[in-house]
């Protein structure tokens, strides 16, 4: 049994991290669970819905990055993401597998392929908002990784509060532990936040080689989307042995 609910609970001790998440879109495609199952390593299993795995793509923007207790770090506080994720579980503990995860501070990435085990990769970033309308371009420049990139604009909508548990809202979006591996080694983190503050939103302008650069194929639906409405203060916890 797969437990969706003491998983969001503040987990015991203090973080090692706290940051500021915003500007978030969530961007989802259903797959067949056999183009991804190559791409997670052994011991961690893919969680599927309703028989079906999914595969999620969300850029936003980080910033207040900072130990607890202490000022934010000037090189390092703030940066734009955009990660490509499917979603596995081990032991009965849900969460994250990050496919690739490309940020603008080539410092972060740094740091979080040394201290987490992430497939972080340096790219060229920017981002515009003019009230409810956002624009996110990617570019990766990272040495000798396969190139990627993304082209995005969306309007935010209504709100659409919290989600709720047994939906696939809840399934896709509500994630509060990541996994990583080094070597044959699997890693849990867990992360802890309010719920997301879902909003409504709709693309306007769409391209990029994200997926295709992971040996995916282009989806040929219109991804499922949500947009977060207020930012959310999370704390990461560390690394420990899955």
């Amino acid at each position: 049994m797969i437990d969706r609910q003491s998983v969001r609970e503040r987990p015991a001790g203090s973080p090692i991290m706290v940051q500021t998440w915003g500007k978030l879109l969530f961007l989802h495609w259903r797959l067949p669970a056999g183009l991804l199952r190559p791409l997670v390593p052994a011991g961690l299993e893919l969680d599927l819905w309703e028989g079906s795995a999914w595969i999620g793509m969300t850029p936003f923007t980080m910033w207040g990055i900072r130990p607890p207790r202490l000022p934010a770090l000037p090189l390092v506080s703030r940066l734009h993401e955009l990660n490509v994720r499917t979603y596995v579980h081990r032991d009965g503990i849900p969460g994250v597998w990050f496919l690739s995860l490309d940020a603008s501070n080539p410092l972060a990435v740094l740091a979080a392929r040394l201290g987490f085990h992430l497939p972080y990769f340096h790219a060229r970033m920017r981002l515009h908002e003019a009230g409810p309308a956002l624009g996110f371009s990617s570019r990766r420049r990272h040495p000798g990784a396969p190139g990627a990139a993304l082209e995005a604009a969306w309007s935010r909508g209504e709100p659409l509060g919290m989600a709720q548990p047994d939906t696939l809202d809840f399934f896709l979006v509500e994630r509060y532990c990541l996994y990583a591996a080094r070597g044959r080694r699997l890693y849990r983190a867990r992360i802890h936040h309010a719920p997301w503050p879902l909003h409504r939103a709709e693309l306007t302008r769409f391209s990029s080689t994200m997926l295709q650069s992971h040996g995916l194929p282009t989806p040929g639906d219109d991804p499922l989307l949500h947009a977060q409405g207020e930012p959310l203060t999370v704390g990461i916890w560390p690394l420990k042995r899955a």
